[in-house]
């Protein structure tokens, strides 16, 4: 079985400047596993590595998609196991990196779910209800399946519907059966403590919103308005009231904030659920010593 490193964890937690520092040791690739850094000219926003450091380490899955382009959960899939595939045969070692917990666990199991019995009548309840607000529907799955929440993007109406509907019929959440992994992975998980990972998402965001943030929606969205998928990302989607002129830069700016804190929740209580290594900013000797011993250097 191949194997591969993960550097998983919450947004601004420092997850991608550990995995390029581990790629430039060990000799690397890095893999990038975020929804939204697949697309080209979401930069400022997706917080994407600079040319200089893609330069210094190649990295997969970043600009491979047009902003008003669909992207799924088995495209990464595909996707990233073309890019191992690569890494491997040109003699770096596969280093995955990012937060988008959903993807990260497709490319490292196969995965089926028990239980997806099926009742038409309440799907149809639910999907009329998803049509005139899904923000009510997410909050009680959020309370009823909190994993399963975590795992669901807040505007993934399908999705959404489809969880409420085994709940409802059921009585219970979806269960998954076991896991079995497709990779040999050695993961680590980015943790701080969560009053400085929540300073760390504040000061990320003034830094973009100084770096050009307004500028860079409103070009992109200047050729694909706010509909597609990749306008549904943290730091994009808020500004549709400014624009509008519902709301000033600085209500804005603290919504993105709020909506990033709680995106860090939710993929905090997602990686609880995967095994993997907690790892400190302090830990890097430490985190050097299990990857070569992983590896066999």
């Amino acid at each position: 079985m191949r194997k591969i490193i993960v550097v998983a964890g919450a947004t601004a937690s420092g997850k991608s400047a550990f995995a390029l520092r581990l790629a430039q040791d060990l000799g690397g690739a890095v893999i990038s596993a975020d929804s939204m850094q697949i697309y080209r000219h979401l930069n400022v926003g997706t917080a994407k590595a600079t040319e200089i450091e893609r330069a210094s380490v190649p990295h997969y899955l970043i600009d491979i998609a047009e902003p008003d382009a669909e992207f799924s959960v088995a495209a990464f899939k595909e996707c990233a196991d073309d890019a191992i595939s690569d890494a491997l045969a040109r003699g770096l070692i596969p280093i995955v990196a990012g937060g988008t917990g959903l993807y990260i666990d497709a490319l490292l199991y196969n995965m089926s779910f028990s239980g997806a019995c099926k009742n038409s009548e309440v799907r149809e309840r639910l999907q009329a209800e998803a049509a005139i607000g899904l923000d009510a529907l997410y909050t009680r799955l959020a309370a009823l399946d909190p994993v399963s929440a975590a795992r669901i993007h807040a505007n993934d109406a399908k999705r959404i519907v489809r969880a409420l509907e085994i709940i409802e019929t059921t009585g219970e959440p979806v269960k998954s059966d076991e896991r079995i992994p497709r990779y040999d992975f050695l993961g680590f998980c980015m943790t701080l403590p969560r009053e400085v990972l929540y300073k760390r998402i504040n000061n990320r965001v003034d830094s973009m919103i100084e770096g050009g943030l307004e500028r860079e929606v409103a070009d992109v969205t200047a050729k694909t308005g706010f509909g597609c998928q990749s306008m549904q990302a943290i730091g994009y989607k808020e500004f549709k009231a400014y624009f509008e002129g519902l709301a000033t830069l600085e209500e804005t700016k603290e919504l993105i904030k709020k909506n990033t804190r709680n995106y860090a929740k939710r993929q905090i209580t997602w990686f609880k659920k995967t095994p993997l290594i907690p790892l400190y900013p302090d830990d890097w000797d430490e985190c050097v010593r299990l990857a070569r011993e992983f590896l066999n250097f």
